[in-house]
């Protein structure tokens, strides 16, 4: 009995570590795809690769370093740069309307996924929709039986005079027909999933909603994307307005700008999707961070301006006359007070008028950079690397360098590690 007993334990005890095995494989499977693992060092090659096109716009490279985004003449273009071939176009609606097509795209930082917003040109602006009013009632006179006073043939009776009851009685009214104007501009997002350079695998465009209160004709100022909480924040202008709107993974769109404000730039923090962007209302000018609609006032410094943020630090940049003359730091937190302390990282003169970029790397970096140079503070010190191609464009990261240039109807890419 005794033996048999330790069978069964011994085989149940073998089941449970079996089972919770198979779990926690599967569990570390599930948050591959839920949350892909990010690499501790940036990803960086060394390519050279010929685009058949000589009029690129808005490079982007991918989180891997093998794939271009580009426009050229109103199209979205992939370039797969392992194997020197287009491998996705996305074509505008229209030749002659620039506002509608790929309105801006963006790759995820911790995958090879291109997010883009595409317009079209609604084919039904104006609906024609038939109403059913309620049902009205009139006052008609009904004989009520039940109401009126029995005749009498008595002569000694005075005579009633009968009054029938007035009864509510039903009229029918007429259904019409309204016109209801929607949106003249159709805006939708999608998510196009690109598989291994090396794979003959072609890339999956998913649709993903449609965004019903996108100003017809708005361009995309400025898109910032919190992958941890799956928020993005974009900024749209158009000839009467400028709207903040915020995207949730629930595919709720909701509008978070004060009337009048305008934005300049902004950064999400990809901890907790706390937003915070250079508003400006009349002559005011702050850095304000943003938790749904929770505003706090980072810096009331009119001079200040949001550099961006990575690992738990923002980056303020102090700007007067076009010259980045100060870098400050504050903790992102989750709780967030009014005029938190400042902490400055770094002081000197760095070029900062509309042409540059700036961008905060992997390590830390702050990178501020034109077509010609990159200015690179790192542990409060300033580099300046000189930039040979024709146009020139840093990862997001700030590990790698994208040079073009033109070989008469195409372009030369060169990527490489970004040294200082």
């Amino acid at each position: 009995m005794k033996k048999a007993l330790r069978i069964i334990l011994v085989w149940t005890l073998i089941s449970l570590l079996l089972q919770f095995g198979a779990y926690s494989f599967l569990n570390n499977q599930v948050q591959k795809v839920i949350a892909p693992t990010v690499a501790s060092e940036p990803i960086t090659l060394q390519i050279k690769a010929t685009i058949p096109s000589s009029s690129l716009t808005n490079v982007q490279i991918s989180y891997a370093k093998d794939y271009l985004a580009y426009m050229e003449d109103g199209t979205l273009k992939i370039f797969n740069l392992t194997k020197g071939t287009v491998v996705f176009e996305k074509k505008s609606p229209s030749v002659n309307d620039p506002t509608y097509g790929v309105l801006s795209y963006q790759w995820l930082p911790d995958r090879n996924t291109l997010l883009y917003f595409y317009a079209k040109k609604n084919p039904d602006p104006v609906t024609y929709v038939t109403v059913y009013p309620p049902k009205s009632t009139a006052q008609t006179p009904i004989e009520d039986p039940a109401t009126v006073e029995p005749k009498t043939e008595d002569p000694n009776q005075k005579t009633v005079t009968e009054v029938p009851k007035v009864v509510p009685k039903e009229v029918p009214v007429e259904p019409h027909v309204e016109k209801r104007y929607g949106n003249p501009q159709i805006t939708e997002l999608y998510t196009l999933e690109l598989p291994n350079s090396d794979e003959d695998i072609a890339p999956d465009d998913r649709f993903n909603q449609t965004i019903d209160n996108f100003p017809a004709g708005g361009k995309i100022e400025a898109w910032v994307v919190s992958t941890s909480t799956n928020l993005m924040y974009l900024t749209v202008k158009n000839e009467a307005t400028e709207l903040l709107m915020e995207i949730d993974v629930m595919k709720n769109v909701r509008t978070l700008s004060k009337s009048g404000e305008t934005i300049d730039n902004m950064a999400a923090s990809d901890r907790y999707g706390t937003l915070y962007l250079d508003s400006k209302v009349g002559a005011t000018r702050q850095v304000i961070a943003l938790d749904g609609t929770k505003r706090q006032i980072i810096s009331k410094n009119s001079n200040d301006r949001i550099l961006g943020i990575r690992d738990g630090n923002v980056y303020i940049g102090e700007v007067e006359n076009n010259q980045l003359i100060k870098i400050k730091t504050t903790s992102d937190l989750a709780t967030l007070t009014d005029e938190p302390s400042l902490k400055t990282e770094w002081e000197g003169t760095i070029p900062f008028d509309d042409n540059v970029r700036t961008l905060i790397g992997a390590k830390g970096q702050m990178i501020v950079y034109d077509h010609q140079t990159a200015y690179i503070v790192t542990a409060g010190q300033l580099a300046q690397v000189k930039l040979h191609g024709d146009e020139n464009y840093v990862s997001v990261d700030g590990a790698e360098l994208i040079q073009l240039t033109k070989q008469g109807s195409s372009t030369l890419a060169e990527l490489q590690p970004l040294k200082s």
